[in-house]
């Protein structure tokens, strides 16, 4: 296991910086610069010097070819230094870490409700398959997934924000807090923010919860055929127990491939959705970081980004040898 670590973290390394070369490339030769952008707030009757657009070129960094600048980059990356965001003239892991936090509310409160809703559907969906019952939630499922989430967002937004204004069942508009959080107490603090996420997090989960119930079950189809569930059913063992303790662990090995890959997805946010819902978060940033053309938090995003994806993917591999004693690697 030892040596297949140190394998699967140097292929890592290499990817990673694969990576993060063609990114900087591709921001680096897109249309219009940090200059440019600055040079458009600048009052149209003021005359910039030359002397003043080498000195913005330099702390822009555009005075070197990019091959020079990404080198540049990677020297200050080795020291722990992501640079400062050209926009909010503060270094990169401070203007990250302050989205990390409203985005992880939302993404893990939307993965905790998928998990417990999805495992319970996908097996009430193989034990009753074919059957009205079924058939009603499965269609129902189908039509949260064919629905995108921009518009349920849009359509919860004229519901319970605009339609039932002023009654109890009013929902805040978009934003994380209230005008007046500040002035509230710890409780209404709460209350307030999760007033704020009950929409954002509908739109989060609906589409997933209709994928994972439907893997779930599709997978426990397969499983419920096997030799061995018939042999257990023959010996008298419980419907539950065959469902759960016999069946669906065996479906976990592919299930476990889901958890790895949504790792990345905990933090990368949703740029439509907290758009919408102006959540200030991780998706909004690295949206508002390409327009913007804030080439530091770009590159500090990408790289965080792509951590999560390698690591995720190295998580599932292990998880594989955990819920499989017959998975090895040594």
């Amino acid at each position: 296991m030892f040596t297949y670590l140190i394998r699967r973290l140097l292929i890592g390394a290499v990817t990673l910086l694969l990576i993060t070369f063609v990114i900087f490339a591709l921001i680096r030769n897109m249309p219009g610069t940090p200059l440019t952008i600055a040079l458009g707030e600048v009052d149209p009757s003021r005359k910039v010097s030359e002397e003043d657009l080498q000195r913005m070129e330099r702390a822009y960094g555009l005075d070197k070819p990019w091959p020079i600048a990404y080198v540049q980059w990677l020297g200050n990356l080795a020291q722990l230094d992501m640079g400062r965001s050209f926009y909010e003239k503060q270094p990169v892991t401070k203007v990250i870490g302050a989205r990390i936090g409203p985005t992880l509310l939302l993404s893990a409160t939307s993965l905790l409700l998928t998990y417990l809703l999805a495992v319970p559907l996908g097996l009430f969906a193989t034990v009753r398959s074919g059957r009205a019952d079924e058939r009603t939630v499965s269609t129902g499922l189908y039509m949260l997934y064919s629905l995108p989430s921009f518009v349920a967002a849009l359509l919860l937004l004229i519901l319970f924000a605009v339609r039932l204004d002023d009654t109890i069942f009013e929902l805040p508009l978009g934003g994380m807090v209230s005008e007046g959080y500040a002035r509230m107490s710890a409780g209404g603090k709460i209350v307030d923010v999760m007033k704020h996420m009950i929409l954002p997090v509908i739109c989060f989960t609906y589409g997933s919860l209709a994928y994972f119930s439907r893997f779930v079950k599709s997978n426990m189809e397969e499983v419920i055929r096997q030799d061995y569930i018939r042999t257990a059913r023959a010996k008298g063992v419980g419907p539950f127990r065959v469902i759960v303790h016999h069946a669906f662990r065996n479906t976990l090995i592919p299930f476990v491939t889901l958890i790895g890959l949504t790792l990345p997805a905990l933090l990368s946010g949703s740029v439509i959705l907290e758009m919408i819902f102006t959540w200030p978060g991780m998706g909004q940033l690295f949206f508002d970081s390409i327009t913007r053309r804030d080439y530091p938090t770009i590159m500090g995003l990408t790289l965080m980004f792509s951590m999560l994806t390698l690591a995720g993917q190295l998580l599932a591999d292990i998880l594989y040898a955990v819920v499989d004693p017959r998975v090895t690697y040594s």
